[in-house]
């Protein structure tokens, strides 16, 4: 029921996101967007910063805009100019293909059928990978002596997961997985909010959660990530998604952006994400602080 309602929600906001579909161009301004997730607002922010200290351009924010699919139809409604996105999710949830396990060769199929499809191109990727992270709470790790997911899966029908909606949807999400690794829980896996899973692992509600490498909760709630060791995820570099025609109208954004790449590591864009979920800081000053620390603002 919970997923049946979920997708009606969806449909529902798509309908809206589409609705102004001929949304004339941004010519005095450049609109961010970016998913309802810590990492994803984060990247946009630090794209948002760096253009507001580079160019003359006013930049909207227009966060939290759901997951993927609401985003890439924000975008080709012209609602949006630029939001953080990650190439395995583009090439397996949007394009629907089967991924690859090579970054550079992911990266180019994403890049060319974005351009040839839908008016839209990417820019450099930020430096870092960030896969699903099937999180475990660290003390079962060591009882268990458990390390990869095939090790997992003969414990597996004991325990109670929980996933984000989109990961119970997307074609490289729960199914594959499941399928792959012959999981089998206790139950059905929970459809959660993603900015609960870690804590609700942590409070014992499930056992097993689909997060992401570089949350920043992984160390500071003693989570475990099982190894993917049959490789089943393909590499998820993230990188910026830009309109062609806002590109055409403000060509500096290209070079702006691209002052970014390769300068966020994965271990660097943990600590961000735990500054604003662990240490509850402030999104923008913590931004701001990694910038000046590269260099890269004032």
């Amino acid at each position: 029921m919970m997923a049946s309602r979920s997708s009606c929600v969806l449909f529902f906001l798509t309908v809206v996101v589409l609705i102004p579909s001929c949304a004339p161009s941004h010519s005095d301004r450049i609109v961010i967007g970016s998913k309802n997730f810590t990492e994803s607002f984060l990247l946009g922010e630090i794209m948002a910063q760096q253009i507001e200290a580079h160019t003359r351009l006013k930049v909207e924010r227009r966060f939290y805009l759901a997951g993927t699919y609401i985003c890439h139809q924000s975008i080709l409604a012209g609602r949006i100019d630029v939001y953080p996105e990650y190439t395995g999710t583009a090439l397996t949830a949007i394009l629907k293909q089967t991924a690859g396990s090579y970054k550079d060769e992911v990266y180019r199929r994403v890049k060319t059928e974005y351009e040839h499809r839908f008016g839209l191109t990417l820019g450099p990727a930020f430096g870092f990978n960030d896969t699903f992270a099937m999180e475990i709470r660290g003390e079962d790790a060591r009882r268990l002596n458990l390390k990869t997911l095939s090790q997992a899966a003969a414990v597996a029908s004991q325990w109670r997961a929980g996933f984000g909606y989109e990961f119970m949807e997307r074609p490289d999400g729960y199914r594959g997985l499941a399928a792959t690794y012959g999981l089998h829980f206790a139950e059905q896996p929970r459809v959660m909010d993603l900015g609960l899973l870690a804590r609700a692992l942590r409070d014992h509600q499930i056992d097993l959660a689909a997060g992401n490498t570089t949350d920043g909760l992984i160390p500071a709630l003693d989570l475990f990530v099982l190894e993917d060791d049959r490789h089943y995820f393909p590499p998820y570099e993230a990188v910026p998604v830009m309109r062609e025609q806002a590109l055409l109208q403000h060509p500096e954004i290209a070079q702006v952006l691209g002052a970014l790449a390769g300068n966020i590591s994965n271990e660097e864009m943990q600590r961000l994400n735990y500054a604003v979920d662990g240490q509850h800081r402030d999104a923008k000053d913590v931004v701001h602080e990694f910038l000046s620390g590269k260099k890269l603002v004032q």
